[in-house]
């Protein structure tokens, strides 16, 4: 396991603030007072680490695989319409991310990435119906020579920094890192009609292990 490049400036923050603020109590307060701080800031530091964990995982790419772009549970497989990009009918998986999951995302197939837009927005809960069209949100569509599908990372109440590393006309490949959003939040992967699902409602699932869909 590693610690996300995403987390270095909040962790290195948090160690000078800590420091200093114990040294402070240490000297200024009651004994029992300071030992009480310094256990509440110490835990403060290993959720943070344990938050931007990156685990080392065996990947494996498979043809005609689309592996689930993140951790945490499937909470919306529903046939509905794609407003911002396809403008038709697609299959949405949805997958909440509690502040306990891996944070990064993944790209679910190979490809190229054809389309990224960064939209601000509203921070409601990750769950609510609502939150995929007035959230916070980054979108990316990658194409190869037999599926498109769009991955919409959104904003929870919590989450309010969403990363996007793809980019318009990059090569995109299978289980590789393309984005990051911090504390809570949720993934929406829009696949075509007809597209085999391979998850159910509230399934756990891991990002670059589990399969949610094949084509």
């Amino acid at each position: 396991m590693t610690i996300h490049k995403e987390g270095y400036k909040i962790l290195r923050n948090e160690i000078i603030i800590f420091v200093l603020l114990n040294y402070l109590v240490h000297i200024y307060t009651h004994e029992y007072f300071a030992y009480l701080i310094t256990s509440l800031t110490s835990l403060l530091f290993i959720m943070s680490v344990y938050f931007f964990r990156k685990p080392n995982r065996k990947l494996e790419r498979k043809d005609g695989t689309i592996y689930s772009p993140c951790d945490g549970k499937v909470v919306v497989i529903e046939e509905t319409d794609e407003i911002e990009f396809y403008k038709d009918k697609r299959i949405q998986v949805s997958i909440f991310m509690s502040p306990l999951n891996v944070h990064n995302q993944i790209y679910p197939i190979s490809g190229k990435v054809e389309y990224k837009k960064y939209h601000p927005g509203k921070y409601l809960v990750a769950w609510h119906p609502k939150s995929s069209l007035l959230n916070e949100r980054s979108t990316v569509v990658v194409k190869n020579d037999k599926i498109s599908i769009l991955c919409r990372q959104i904003a929870g109440a919590v989450a309010r920094r969403i990363v996007t590393y793809a980019e318009v006309g990059d090569i995109a490949t299978s289980c590789e890192e393309y984005g990051f959003i911090k504390f809570g939040s949720r993934v929406d992967v829009f696949l075509p009609v007809g597209t085999t699902i391979n998850v159910t409602m509230n399934e756990t699932v891991k990002s670059g292990q589990s399969i949610i869909a094949k084509y």
